[in-house]
């Protein structure tokens, strides 16, 4: 019996992945979240399952496998497989709203932020904020469903419009808009809950950042390894260790106004910086293998 299956819709983001894991000669299954599944079925497709589902799916199809997934992967974990950031992980990575509330639980910074269902409330939420502020889809990825508003007039025409952002979810965020220092986020990827690495990356607003997209020709974003300060590492590994996240990224930006660290996004589908040899001086995969590795020892 294959041993790992992975579970991905993105069709190229994962060549990396299968690239190390072929060089390594581990046997793996790849699946796609297509067709259908029986809740009466007890088998499953390997022991152990990583779950690479995007949150940006949406963007790709409009029947999307966000929802189904998290069934499935509760139904293969409850079937028996161990899952690599499973259904719960996939329920905060659905939802930057509740993201935000565990952020802020653990006494961390965040932009500040009304969750909203109805988009007769935006007005009002905003009034409790102020301008300039954006408004986000409560499922988003790759920068998408965001929008920047400086004025009241401004956001009351787009509202009357039916122009505003919307999410698969129906939930909407009114969030204060966060000058970055020097245009600057910095993306503290974890591994197994704990620090792998860090990028600044400069050149998307805070809005496009997808760092696994940012290296293709003609790209006005730009990335460069650095070391947080060890406040940002711990902070990270907070993070990680309360959504019980596998595998992941955390992202984090140094308000102008103040100087505060201010967390705001938490990425489940962590596929690493693109060109990595070049950014980084060596291949994060590698590492992940291990981890693979060792969860499927784990798992046997």
């Amino acid at each position: 019996m294959t041993q790992l299956a992975i579970l991905y819709e993105h069709p190229s983001w994962f060549t990396p992945l299968f690239a190390a894991l072929d060089r390594r000669g581990i046997r793996h299954a790849r699946l796609q979240p297509d067709g259908h599944f029986d809740p009466t079925d007890r088998d499953v497709p390997a022991p152990l399952i990583f779950n690479r589902i995007a949150m940006s799916s949406f963007l790709r199809s409009g029947e999307h496998p966000i929802f189904h997934t998290m069934a499935l992967l509760d139904h293969w974990r409850r079937a028996g497989a161990n899952v690599i950031n499973g259904t719960d992980v996939l329920a905060i990575d659905a939802s930057k709203a509740r993201q935000l509330a565990l952020i802020a639980s653990l006494g961390l910074a965040i932009p500040a932020t009304r969750v909203v269902h109805r988009v007769q409330d935006v007005a009002a939420a905003a009034a409790t904020i102020g301008f300039p502020l954006v408004v986000k889809a409560n499922i988003g990825g790759s920068g998408a469903g965001i929008m920047r508003f400086d004025s009241m007039d401004e956001l009351r025409h787009t509202v009357a419009a039916g122009d505003l952002p919307s999410s698969v979810d129906g939930v909407l965020l009114v969030q204060d808009y966060v000058p970055a220092r020097d245009g600057i986020i910095t993306r503290i990827e974890t591994l197994d809950r704990a620090f792998l690495y860090a990028i600044d990356v400069a050149g998307g607003g805070a809005f496009d950042l997808c760092p696994a997209d940012a290296c293709v020709v003609g790209s006005s974003i730009s990335m460069t390894a650095v070391r947080p300060t060890a406040n940002l590492v711990n902070a990270a590994e907070r993070i990680a260790t309360a959504m019980d996240l596998d595998v992941g990224g955390i992202e984090v930006m140094i308000d102008d106004r103040d100087g505060t660290a201010r967390f705001y996004d938490i990425n489940a589908l962590s596929n690493f910086v693109a060109n990595p040899l070049d950014v980084l001086g060596w291949d994060p995969h590698e590492r992940l293998v291990d981890y693979l590795i060792a969860r499927i020892e784990d798992a046997r």
